[in-house]
């Protein structure tokens, strides 16, 4: 079976962006695969060490995402549906060194990533804030990914990743690698017109970031609703005095716009149809945070069910699945490699 594989890191607290970017969309799309593809939705708990955070809250962190896939309506006893630990999969990070070696550095350097956090961390950019995408490379690289349903921000290291593949394939044989699909083929299958991306509600130009420290840039799933709503309410949005689509033009009305489709469950262009035209941006803030607001509750009382016992169970299960897999892709590079017979 083909394998379709997402991660989300476990550092801060998610934003609605990464919940409408990763945990919905992702469960949507294991609810529509998971009868034919092994369904990879691993916590890359390695990745949050890229920048500072509190590692007293990390394990936590890491549970409580996990409830969020589940709370989001992911089945978890689906024997398709693999939920595990990126640090109890040891060959994640074997596998990232020998792909650091037939990485380039001038290739690693033109990350977009790297260059945008290094600004927000300009006093504490480490060696691995500058590799992680090599990590991310073996991340799907172990599991013959053909799929990784992501964030438009990460699909210059999508392609980084197919090309290591495609380098080594070249070098060792062509079967030693799946390649994963290109950025198009990655968005058709996401069912997505173009990467999504839930914009900064103060500075719209810019993404919604969990890692930003000004809240009111961002709506967390831990905030209280009805504060939310507020954030909602007072969104930058633009002087053109006419609701439209438009993200290069008017971003932050555009922005509203997608929330209030993906909250919901409609056709962005019916729920743009609704507002054609009309000039009230209160009116629509209105029935954003409105929408917001429930949303949060509802989600917030279906994660307070789901017990840390449960979360376990599903990992112990995950995990033993992942490490057979990904050993026996670590495998087959190690005597590609010369390092075993």
């Amino acid at each position: 079976m083909q394998t379709i594989l997402t991660g989300v890191r476990a550092n801060e607290e998610p934003t609605i962006g990464n919940f409408l970017g990763a945990y919905k969309s992702m469960v949507n799309l294991a609810n529509e695969h998971s009868a034919n593809s092994n369904i990879n939705m691993f916590v890359p708990d390695l990745h949050s060490f890229t920048t500072p955070i509190d590692h007293s809250k990390l394990y936590a962190q890491v549970i409580k995402g996990i409830k969020y896939y589940i709370a989001a309506g992911l089945d978890a006893n689906n024997p398709n549906i693999h939920i595990y630990r990126q640090s109890h999969v040891p060959a994640h990070s074997e596998l990232a060194w020998i792909l650091d070696c037939f990485t380039y550095f001038g290739e690693a350097s033109r990350m977009t990533q790297f260059k945008e956090k290094s600004e927000e961390h300009a006093d504490a950019i480490t060696v691995g804030l500058f590799n992680y995408p090599i990590l991310m490379a073996a991340d799907i690289l172990l599991y013959d990914a053909k799929y990784i349903p992501l964030g438009e921000d990460q699909f210059q290291h999508l392609e980084l990743t197919r090309d290591i593949a495609t380098r080594l394939n070249n070098k060792f044989g062509e079967d030693l690698f799946t390649i994963p699909a290109p950025e198009k083929e990655q968005v058709k299958f996401m069912h997505l017109e173009h990467g999504l991306r839930i914009r900064n509600l103060v500075d719209p130009s810019k993404k919604m970031s969990k890692s930003s420290e000004n809240e009111k840039t961002k709506i967390s799933l831990s905030d209280d609703p009805k504060a939310a709503a507020k954030k909602i309410m007072s969104a930058t949005t633009d002087s053109e005095g006419v609701i439209r689509f438009d993200m290069i033009n008017q971003p932050g009305i555009s922005n509203l716009l997608t929330i209030e489709a993906l909250l919901t469950d409609r056709n962005i262009q019916d729920v743009i149809a609704d507002w054609a035209g009309q000039t009230s941006y209160g009116d629509l803030k209105r029935k954003v945070a409105d929408t917001v607001e429930h949303f949060l509750a509802d989600f917030q009382e279906k994660v307070a069910n789901i017990t840390d016992e449960q979360v376990e169970q599903v990992l112990a299960k995950g995990e033993e699945y992942a490490n057979r897999v990904a050993n026996a892709k670590l495998a087959k590079v190690q005597k590609a490699v010369g390092l075993i017979k």
